[in-house]
This record gives structure tokens, sequence and C-alpha cells, in this order.
């Protein structure tokens, strides 16, 4: 009898594997039209005698109430120079993460079949790490110089749980995030349930659209954390629900388990063992085990509300 259910688990799990190979296949056929601009590269070239040329080109990259001797004393800046000499060194060729771009955007068209590609402007940004990824209709501005390493030395000062997501392969996630964002629709109610599958909405597009990207990077942990979250994830959900979280309202609760931290806040002494986050991380599994239980597409999801998708998940944390 068990020999029966392991072969039926082997067939199920050959034809999900076997759909998911063809589907792929279908996605990489996707033509995908875009171009990446290195304004990064242009502005640490120029002299200037080429800032007219620079403002005519991005004309969105020097606002207007700002005179040229403002962009000129940057020109001649010596930590803007040593800022454009770091990316430089760092991102001399840019062919991966453009593969990995045109990869990204083949996945959204075929989940999204208007999403038009961006065209692509890398720039620096005084490590501005609030925006390291900006996103308008038309264009996607990167901030090269808040993706140099964590252990960079223009990252002294800035809290550990922010830099260790400063890495070249946070990259893709980032600009993922940017893009779910702007189909997930935003929590219909003040719920910590309802707020958890936002943001579990916006991994699983991930998991959708980033089929290489390992789970750690999908949501911004380090292989270490995401460990701790799968073996206490029974804990953490108990937790929860002991502590009658799931349906409260108190905002509080987004601070203490939903937004980046240096620890999740159960006020307990695990907390300085635990990431942060770790009630997106619930929410992605609810979402996972909702997807995964029912016939639903990724439309259908999208605008599901929190509760009905909690009935239907029928959760249950690993132990």
């Amino acid at each position: 009898m068990f020999r029966k259910i392991l072969m039926v688990l082997g067939l199920i799990l050959f034809f999900a594997c076997n759909n998911e190979s063809k589907q792929e296949k279908e996605i990489e056929k996707i033509n995908i039209d875009f171009k990446i601009e290195r304004f990064d590269q242009e502005f640490a070239q120029a002299k200037p005698q080429d800032l007219p040329k620079l403002k005519m080109n991005y004309p969105f990259l020097f606002p207007a109430q700002y005179p040229d001797s403002v962009w000129i004393n940057k020109l001649q800046d010596s930590i803007q120079q040593e800022l454009n000499t770091e990316v430089t060194s760092t991102f001399s060729n840019f062919s991966e993460e453009e593969d990995q771009l045109n990869s990204l955007f083949q996945h959204i068209k075929y989940y999204f079949p208007s999403f038009k590609a961006p065209t692509v402007i890398t720039i620096t940004s005084d490590v501005d790490y609030k925006n390291k990824v900006l996103l308008t209709p038309e264009y996607l501005f990167i901030a090269l110089d808040t993706y140099l390493g964590k252990d960079h030395k223009f990252y002294l000062g800035i809290q550990e749980y922010l830099k260790k997501n400063f890495e070249k392969d946070q990259i893709l996630p980032d600009v993922a995030a940017e893009y779910a964002k702007t189909y997930v629709p935003q929590p219909e109610k003040k719920t910590f349930l309802a707020n958890m599958l936002y943001y579990g909405k916006i991994l699983r597009l991930k998991d959708k659209w980033l089929p290489e990207t390992p789970d750690y990077e999908k949501i911004g942990y380090t292989e270490d954390e995401l460990k701790w979250a799968d073996a206490n994830e029974e804990q953490i959900w108990r937790y929860f629900v002991d502590k009658e979280l799931i349906f409260d309202s108190d905002t509080k609760l987004y601070t203490r388990f939903l937004y980046p931290a240096p620890f999740s806040k159960f006020y307990l002494e695990l907390d300085n063992e635990s990431p942060a986050m770790l009630g997106q991380y619930i929410g992605w599994h609810i979402i996972r085990d909702y997807m995964d239980k029912n016939d639903v597409g990724i439309q259908e999801m999208l605008k599901t509300d929190a509760e009905t998708i909690f009935n239907k998940a029928k959760y249950k944390p690993k132990k």
C-alpha cells in the first residue's frame, strides 16, 4: 500500500514538473524588446561641457529647479568620482543583469499579456537605499551604488539588516517586487491577515516570475534566516494564533512582523535569533497552500479577498 502511495506521488510530481518545463519553454519564446541606458557611465565620463547633451537626453534626471552649477559641482565632486569608480568596477559589464531582466520581463508578459517592458536606466543615487529601484510607466531606474556588496566601505554605518541586501543578486528580486506591487491590490482591511496576504501575493508573483531565484533571495533573507523561519514555522503560527493576532487591526503589528527590521518582535528571548518579516513569510506560505489546494490561477488569486484565501488554504505549518 505504501509503495502504491509513493508511486502515485511520484507520478503527480513528474507531471507537475513536466508541465512547468513546457511552460518555461513557452515563456522563453516570448519576444521582449527593451534597452538599457547606462546613465551612470555617461555621467561618470562627462565633462562640464557635456552637461547640455546629458540634460537633453535625460531631462527627467535634471529637475528644473536646480541650476547647472549643482550638476557641474557634482561632476567634479571627489566623493561622486569615487562612487563612479566603484560602480564601474562592479558593473563594468551589465550583460548578465540584462539577461536576467529579459527573463523577468518574459515571465511578467506571460502572466500579464498587456505588460510593456520599460527602458532600463542605471544610475547612482548617493546610496539612497530607500529607493534602490524606481518604477514609472516608461522607465525602470536601478541605483547601482546600492548593490556593491554588503561589506563595501560606502555602507559603513548602515545597519546590517539593510546592508545584507546590498548585493548584485538582489537586483532582480527588488525589480520583481516593484512590478508585483503594480499588480497586487492594496489590502481592503487593516487586519494583520489582510496585510500578511498582501505581501504573500507579492512573494507568490516572485515564485512565478523568478523560478531560478532561491526563496531566501525572494524575501530578502540570508540562507540562515530562511532556515530559522522554516525550522520555527509551527511556533511562529502558534504565537500568532494564541495571541489572537490574525484578525487584529493594530498597525503596530506591521512594524513587528511585516517590515524590514533587525528582527521580529515577539517580545520573547528568541527575538534576537529571529529574522524580520515573519508575517510576510507566513502570508507567503498561506498563499502557496491556497493555490496548491485549489484550482486557481494568478489572476483569480490576486483579486480574492484575504478571508476567502485563508479559509480555502487550510494552512498547516510544517512541524
